[in-house]
Parts: structure tokens; C-alpha cells; sequence
């Protein structure tokens, strides 16, 4: 039978196309496999949100290119970064066969049949109408104790550092019963977890009059037997509503954490980055969530050195993670993306020096502010949902609480996919260990 090995790079979206990608292909009798050089079909999935994954777009595509020369194997690059480089991915890889966009997803087995006699690309976007959400489940969901569920792509908005409108489209709202197939489809393939997914899933609806919004999809998917824990990403302080926030005091297995990306601290770095919301409605927004669910614990993503920015600007920024005491964060410096609005700032280029030292400067807070807050922990037992065996450490488990918090502590792999009780021992920067609350403490 023959053979797919698929490599994704970047976010939750990229993991999730792909995992529509292995089910597609599936009835075309191909079967997935962790060894390239075992596979008739190679399949990239990309991000282009940053540089990094597109360098190593490029160093595996120079691995996989030259086996072509000594058998037979389908190459293909999909994702982000194909959206964006269309054809001019085949004049600087000659090897490789197809090329296609996140849109085109649905049609992937046609167009890996059609790649074995001629180069194929598919950068075309659909129309509102009738976008082809695939349905089918991920065959590699079955165990798993998490799963990803899209509910829109695309985006509407256009923040002038982002590049996802262009290589993702407009945003369209996956219809209700769809979602809700699919979650139901994966807790009966064992799935506790349901992580809700889009650019901007607080929009979830707005543009159809009368629709279903992503209050009421929370709820839902509250009702449905058999899930466990909801969490969902990516939100947009401006689209967060009182709707939402009250389904954190009303719904016991929506997570206690947030990732809600404010980007900067200064008004004025958000109005020149196009956020439409203040510093002020952000914090607003946080004391609303933290009234309706008092342990919530957020993480966010920031950029330091946008175009422009001041000294005075990033101490607006240093001041906001202060105030908030955000556990986690990603921070970047600038990275211009090509098409972007952001683009047109470049005459006001912060030094690279400068972002720099920004940078990490922002870093060493947050790195103290994790540790801290992983220091209150010691002592303290806590919830852990078990999600296999550490990849580390062997006769180690790791699991995470409602708070996000990756624990590890010793057990036996088959406890994967229940709910244990853990006293932690340690705090580290990014990471919990513990021991099963009803073992003997360690001498």
C-alpha cells in the first residue's frame, strides 16, 4: 500500500490541515508513516507567520529532493508558505510536484492523482459560499486525549503585521452541526479534550444574522457526552465579549486559561499595528475574565520592536505584563512578512539592537513571573489530565491542568487519558513535577 509522510510546520491550524490531509488520503489506501525515506508520498504542511518556518521549509525540502533521484516519490508543499510562493516554488525546487494552499486542502487526494504525470498547483481561494470544511476524522485522533476542531477560517481583520488574510482568506464560519459532528466523532474515538480553533474565534458567526455565536458554540459543546476539558484558540481582545466571558462562570469544563494575544502595551503601537482595542480595554477585559473564574491564568503574544516603537512605548509594554502577570507569553522581535501592510513603516525601523535588548529584557520578566508562579504551586496538589509518557524521561508521565500547566511525574503509560491527582515537588520556568498524590512522599 502506499505510504504518506506528512512534516508540519507551524501552528495548530497547519496540524489540523494536515490531519484532514492523512484522512482524505486514507480511502485512496494510503497509509501514514513516520519514516520519510519510507514514503511514495511527502507532504510539507507550512506556516509563514514567521521566518523560522520557512528556513526550514527550505532545509527539508534540500533532504528530501535529492532522494527523487533514486526512487520514486511524490513531493509536495502545502500550507501558508505555498499560498504565498505559488509557482515560484517549482523554479527554485525543481523536484517538487504539486504545490497548494490551505483552501485546497479538500481536494487533496485529486490532486496528488494528478501529480503523478504533471506538476499541479492549486493557490485559489473559495468563495464564502460552500467552502468545503472536510469532515472526515484525523486517523491518527484514535487515543489521543486532545484533538483540534476548526470552526472558521480565514480572517477579517488586518492587523499590518499579520499575513494570514493573504494566505488564508476571508474569514467563513464553519456551519454548527458540522462542529458538533466532528467533536462527537472524536470523544467516540476516545477524545477528552477539545481544543476549538480559528484566527478569531470570538467572531464565530457575527456575519450571518441570527447565527449561532461562539457563546452559544461553547455551550454546545459543554452538552456533548464524553467531552472533558474545552479550550479554544485564537481570541481577539476586541471581538471578546460578556457572552463569552459569562461562559467561564457558567460551564465547568471550559478551561481556566486563556491565550489572548495583546501584542503591546501602548496605544500607539496598537493603533499602528490595527488591533482596534486600547490598553485600557484590554485590562478590562482581563479583570472581567479573572471575576468570572478566579484561578484563570493567561498567556499571550508579544511583539517588541513594530516600527516606530519608542523607549517609551515598550516601558508601556513592560508596565502591561507587570499589571497582568501573564504565565506564559510569545514574544518575537518585528519580523517583517512580505505583503503586509507594516511594510510601508519600515523607514521607522527599530535597530535590530535595540529589539533586541527589548527582547530580553521581556524575556527575563516573564521567565521570573513563571517561576514564581510555579513556586506557589510546590506542595499543592493538583488535577492532571494524562496525555502519554513524557518524551524525556522514562517511567515518567505528563499531563496538563484546566490551567494549562504541564506536569510531570512518575507513572505508568497506561494511566493515558485519566485523571490524576498530583502533588507537585518542583516548579520550573515552563514545566511542573510531582508525584501521584497517593504514593509516599519521596524521602
Amino acid at each position: 500500500m502506499p505510504r504518506v509522510y506528512i512534516k508540519t510546520f507551524g501552528c495548530q491550524m497547519n496540524e489540523y490541515d494536515s490531519g484532514k490531509m492523512r484522512a482524505q488520503l486514507a480511502p485512496a489506501g494510503f497509509v501514514p508513516t513516520e519514516d520519510m525515506d519510507d514514503a511514495d508520498l511527502v507532504i510539507v504542511n507550512t506556516c509563514s507567520i514567521r521566518e523560522k518556518p520557512e528556513q526550514k521549509l527550505h532545509s527539508f525540502l534540500g533532504r528530501i529532493l535529492p532522494q527523487k533521484k533514486v526512487r520514486p516519490v511524490t513531493v509536495a508543499v502545502a500550507g501558508c508558505v505555498a499560498q504565498m510562493d505559488g509557482g515560484n516554488i517549482f523554479k527554485k525546487y525543481p523536484g517538487v510536484d504539486l504545490v497548494f494552499g490551505p483552501d485546497a486542502v479538500a481536494k487533496v487526494r485529486e490532486m496528488v492523482d494528478a501529480a503523478r504525470t504533471t506538476r499541479v498547483l492549486d493557490t485559489e481561494f473559495f468563495g464564502a459560499d460552500g467552502y468545503p470544511f472536510p469532515s472526515d476524522l484525523d486517523p491518527d485522533a484514535s487515543g489521543r486525549v486532545g484533538a483540534f476542531v476548526t470552526i472558521q477560517k480565514g480572517c477579517d481583520n488586518r492587523c499590518t503585521f499579520c499575513i494570514v488574510p493573504s494566505t488564508r482568506g476571508d474569514e467563513v464560519s464553519r456551519p454548527f452541526d458540522q462542529i458538533l459532528a466532528e467533536v462527537e466523532g472524536l470523544v467516540g474515538e476516545g477524545v477528552r479534550e477539545i481544543t476549538l480553533i480559528g484566527q478569531n474565534v470570538n467572531s464565530y458567526g457575527l456575519k450571518i444574522p441570527g447565527a449561532p455565536t461562539f457563546a452559544d458554540l461553547l455551550r454546545a459543546v459543554h452538552a456533548v457526552p464524553g467531552v472533558e476539558v474545552i479550550r479554544y484558540t485564537t481570541s481577539h481582545p476586541r471581538d471578546m465579549g460578556d457572552d463569552v466571558v459569562a461562559c467561564y462562570a457558567e460551564l465547568p469544563k471550559l478551561a481556566s486559561h486563556l491565550h489572548l494575544p495583546v501584542q503591546s502595551g501602548s496605544d500607539r503601537v496598537l493603533r499602528r499595528m490595527k488591533r482596534f482595542y486600547t490598553r485600557a480595554r484590554y485590562l478590562e477585559v482581563v479583570a472581567k475574565l479573572r471575576a468570572a473564574r478566579p484561578d484563570m491564568v493567561l498567556t499571550t503574544d508579544i511583539i517588541v520592536g513594530f516600527p516606530g516603537e519608542t523607549n517609551a512605548d515598550f516601558a508601556e509594554t513592560m508596565s502591561l505584563v507587570e499589571a497582568v502577570r501573564f504565565e506564559g507569553s510569545f514574544s518575537f522581535k518585528f519580523s517583517p512578512r512580505p505583503g503586509t501592510p507594516a511594510l510601508r513603516l519600515m523607514d521607522e525601523a527599530v535597530p535590530d539592537g535595540v529589539a533586541q535588548e527589548r527582547l530580553e529584557k521581556l524575556q527575563a520578566w516573564q521567565r521570573e513571573v513563571q517561576l514564581a508562579a510555579h513556586a506557589t504551586l510546590v506542595g499543592q496538589t493538583v488535577r492532571v489530565l494524562v496525555e502519554g509518557p513524557s518524551a524525556h524521561d522514562e517511567g515518567v508521565v505528563c499531563g496538563r491542568t484546566s490551567t494549562f500547566k504541564m506536569v510531570n511525574f512518575p507513572g505508568d503509560p497506561a494511566l493515558t487519558g485519566q485523571w490524576i491527582d498530583v502533588r507537585i515537588t518542583r516548579g520550573f520556568a515552563n514545566t511542573l513535577r510531582g508525584e501521584r498524590a497517593d504514593a509516599e512522599p519521596a524521602a
